[in-house]
């Protein structure tokens, strides 16, 4: 039998719950993006607060707090922030103007990014885990100085041990290495991984999204970048993490993919968005050079394009909007995943239906399930218009491409999904240079020649439990 002080208690509790819930709803309706969102939060917290209380407070927020504020600071110690202040005035004897035919599109996103297109690089593209990774472990062990490494996702098997002797090695040399990973994405790296690289004087560290008092909710955010610089003079980024499923010897077999290899003062553009993912992680300024060299043999033109949910402005979905509305000829979209919101998705539409050849190349094999569920409810829509989604049948595709007309190729790690749109850490690499669009459009229709050409048909013949599974994976569009 409950005694009245128990059922007091129990009475306070309930009590405590439904304010919070109430106190929840109004927050959702002021800080929500959608009023869609606003209202389905609004009502579930009044209603249900035992269940959508704490769903709320971990997939509600799309804001990050916190890496805005020490980002906007700077680097504390005065001599390195007196460098970057430097390098960032450097980089203007390096911008380049757009072509007249293209100043008035994409210009928009130097204001986005801060940072100018820039040129005097030399650019390699580089075609799945093979090539991509025997180029940055040239570069580690070509290292003199330091290296800089973020990998959403490092795993311990036989690519990450590679990685993990190599490290050691360049360390022992007198190389400062420094290593941040993804909590989130790295879940599964064993203690004895991390450990081992301190004991060998590598500065290891997690992105910690939930540092701080106001930030202990901040588990729906994640660090999704790939970032490799080498001295301040080459550096990698795109599609690729470290685990043997990128070089093809996972059960989705084949895994295509894409990175990019940059020498030249762009290389320096991407270090910089390092040091503030190590500041915020660490609190820690890195010593690094910046002093930017171009690039002798070439003179190729690229816009470091780093996106977050500590962005003022939703900058990820603005860059494909960008690329969008900046498409005269072609535009054509490699990504693993496809749920974009609705505003994308109309101008998608749009710009098929002005005769723009709109392609999105997708895998064939899931390897998020919800998300590839999801992606299904979009063809009938892009039928309609003339968008044309192609599934790539030649293993996994995960690579993270935009191309525009002949003269813009993007590569980098954002997906065309709510995930990267509004909830991750990105970054793109914007290169305005035919030839290298040129190398893109050939690399990317050798894997349409992969790929086959799908239609509503694909769904309308589908079962009705595969079709109601696709409307409700819809339903998770804010998470996926």
């Amino acid at each position: 039998m409950l005694t009245d002080h128990l059922v007091g208690l129990i009475a306070t509790l309930v009590a405590l719950i439904h304010l919070s819930g109430a106190l929840s709803a109004i927050h959702a309706v002021a800080c929500v993006r959608t009023p869609q969102g606003a209202i389905a939060w609004a009502i579930s917290l009044a209603t249900f607060p035992w269940l959508a209380l704490p769903l709320y407070w971990i997939f509600g927020r799309n804001r990050f707090h916190g890496y805005g504020e020490t980002s906007h600071r700077g680097v504390p110690d005065p001599a390195n922030q007196k460098a970057l202040l430097r390098f960032q005035e450097q980089l203007r004897s390096f911008q380049v103007d757009l072509p007249p035919e293209r100043a008035g599109d994409f210009v928009a996103l130097t204001r986005l990014s801060k940072t100018p297109y820039i040129g005097g690089n030399a650019l390699a593209l580089l075609v799945d885990g093979a090539a991509t990774f025997e180029a940055i472990f040239a570069a580690l062990d070509a290292a003199k100085h330091y290296i800089l490494i973020e990998f959403f996702m490092i795993k311990d098997d036989d690519l990450g041990r590679e990685l993990h002797r190599r490290l050691l090695a360049k360390a022992a040399a007198g190389v400062a290495i420094r290593l941040l990973y993804d909590e989130i994405g790295s879940h599964a790296l064993p203690n004895r991984y991390v450990k081992t690289l301190r004991a060998g004087g590598i500065a290891v560290s997690a992105f910690h999204t939930t540092q701080g008092r106001r930030n202990r909710f901040q588990l729906n955010f994640r660090n999704h970048r790939k970032i490799v610089v080498v001295d301040g003079q080459i550096a990698f980024v795109g599609g690729l993490n470290v685990g043997d499923e990128y070089l093809g010897r996972g059960p989705l077999g084949h895994w295509r993919d894409t990175h990019l290899q940059i020498e030249g003062p762009a290389a320096q553009a991407l270090q910089a968005v390092f040091v503030k993912d190590w500041y915020w992680a660490t609190r820690e300024a890195p010593s690094v050079d910046w002093q930017p060299a171009i690039a002798v043999d070439r003179n190729q033109t690229v816009l470091i394009y780093p996106t977050g949910p500590a962005d003022f402005l939703e900058c990820c979905s603005l860059f494909f909007h960008q690329a969008i509305a900046g498409a005269r000829r072609r535009l054509w979209i490699a990504s693993p995943y496809f749920v974009p919101d609705p505003p994308v998705f109309a101008a998608l539409q749009l710009a098929a239906l002005r005769g723009v050849d709109v392609r999105i190349l997708l895998p064939v094999k899931p390897d998020h399930k919800l998300v590839y569920l999801a992606s299904f409810s979009f063809l009938e829509a892009a039928e309609k218009t003339g968008i044309q989604i192609y599934r790539y049948q030649d293993g996994f595709l995960h690579q993270k491409v935009v191309l525009v007309d002949d003269d813009i190729a993007a590569v980098g790690t954002a997906n065309l999904d709510n995930r990267s749109l509004r909830l991750n850490f990105e970054v793109m690499a914007v290169v305005v240079d035919p030839p290298f669009a040129g190398q893109v459009a050939a690399m990317l229709e050798r894997d349409f020649q992969q790929a086959e050409l799908t239609s509503g048909t694909d769904l309308r013949e589908r079962s009705q439990t595969f079709r109601w599974a696709v409307r409700a994976a819809r339903l998770f569009d804010p998470i996926l």
